[in-house]
């Protein structure tokens, strides 16, 4: 039997697999550009990120959200199961980290204008996902 979370659960799924529709590939892959404006001069986060391959680091969250938000699946073909939390063990990701991530992708979504309405859909995914990436 289906419980309550669990079907709030599949509910947010199906919204995040429509998000590709409803905001676009152009606008999803100008959010991470401005995301990884910021994160180059952040202080906190920008040197977890490999200075050789930032252009390598932009296309793969890129690859993974249009992907994650049902787009084309990019991410799959070139790079296989996501696998986020063991790809990000070799950093070290505290809370603070964690809520940087959040900050600036925040203001990269109102950047580029993601609309309110797919936000309120974004934000709790991203949370969720950045959390599980802490490991320190």
């Amino acid at each position: 039997m289906e419980t309550k979370g669990r079907r709030a659960s599949v509910a947010l799924m199906d919204e995040i697999g429509q998000l590709y529709g409803q905001v676009g590939e152009t606008r999803l892959r100008e959010m991470v550009a401005a995301f990884y404006q910021k994160v180059r001069v952040d202080d906190l986060i920008g040197p977890l990120y490999p200075d050789q391959d930032w252009e390598g680091a932009e296309k793969r969250l890129a690859d993974f959200i249009v992907y994650r938000f049902g787009g084309p699946q990019t991410y799959l073909e070139e790079r296989g199961h996501p696998r986020l939390r063991g790809r990000h063990m070799p950093f070290a990701i505290g809370e603070a980290e964690r809520d940087r991530w959040m900050k600036l992708m925040t203001e990269a979504m109102s950047e580029v204008e993601v609309p309110e309405e797919q936000v309120e859909v974004i934000r709790p995914f991203f949370a969720q996902v950045a959390d599980m990436m802490r490991n320190r």
